[in-house]
């Protein structure tokens, strides 16, 4: 995929920046695989907001994406790929010999027409899914379960994928991009490639009302508002806030560490990397 650039004839064109959606499917989603998407918008079961600045967006149906892939020693041809407009990667259309069809996550190369598999028994080709064990060690995966038939949890986002760096026992050694490196049983599963899209992380939105369309809202800093809000507001004229960045429920947002799991500390071999500030 390439990015698109438009030509400057009012502000907002001027700095948009696009990907190119060519070579996507243009028609509407597989009916039996979609369903209404009734966003909380922020708010809990009890209606209250937990999360702030969410809310509208355009309208659209959630595509029910496979990430278990059990069909397994069944050949899939790859019918179509489409764009989601609930995920940043691209998705694929698959039909099995049997005429089942599922979306899954579309890798990077992979083309309408070609023929993918799930189980021990596949090749390792882009789109097919194995366990760790019978993955070669060095090989760029994605879709990663954490633990065994559960479902891919690691790398779904788009230009994503992990690294098999070795083995140690009943466990695969996974290298993530953040820079952390952790074991996985090695009996979950994983599939080849490199997520689509990878130019996602290259868009400039351009103007205020695409982030409407996303589901954003406005967020209006701390400082602003009134000590009722916000434990940054009030103070007589421009203040500063007056403490360290917190959120408003009081929460530090400067380097608090709130992962709090220490059964599966023992799984990390190194933490992830510290962004330089």
């Amino acid at each position: 995929m390439s990015l698109k650039t438009f030509k400057p004839y009012t502000k907002t064109t001027r700095g948009t920046v696009l990907t190119s959606k060519e070579g996507l499917w243009k028609g509407k989603p597989y009916k039996p695989l979609t369903f209404a998407n009734n966003a909380s918008k922020g708010r809990n079961n009890n209606g209250r907001i937990t999360s702030r600045n969410h809310g509208g967006g355009h309208k659209h149906k959630y595509r029910n994406i496979d990430f278990y892939r059990k069909k397994f020693d069944l050949n899939a041809n790859v019918e179509r790929i489409e764009y989601d407009p609930n995920r940043s990667c691209h998705i694929m259309l698959v039909k099995f010999e049997d005429g089942e069809n599922f979306y899954y996550l579309a890798p990077q190369n992979i083309k309408v027409g070609e023929t993918i598999q799930n189980g021990p028994n596949s090749e390792i080709k882009i789109g097919n899914c194995l366990p760790l064990k019978d993955i070669p060690v060095g090989i760029n995966i994605h879709n990663v379960e954490l633990n065994p038939g559960g479902g891919g949890k690691i790398a779904r986002s788009a230009g994503t994928s992990v690294t098999i760096s070795g083995i140690d026992g009943n466990y695969s050694i996974i290298k993530m991009t953040s820079g952390e490196v952790r074991k996985i049983d090695s009996r979950s599963l994983a599939t080849i490639g490199v997520l689509s899209n990878p130019d996602q992380k290259n868009i400039k939105i351009g103007k205020a009302g695409r982030s409407r369309w996303l589901g954003r809202r406005p967020h209006t800093r701390g400082v602003v508002k009134n000590p009722v809000d916000h434990p940054h507001g009030g103070g007589e004229g421009k203040s500063a806030g007056g403490r360290h960045p917190v959120s408003p429920t009081g929460q530090s947002a400067k380097g608090l560490k709130t992962r709090d799991n220490k059964r599966t500390d023992k799984f990390i071999i190194r933490r992830r990397k510290k962004k330089k500030g």
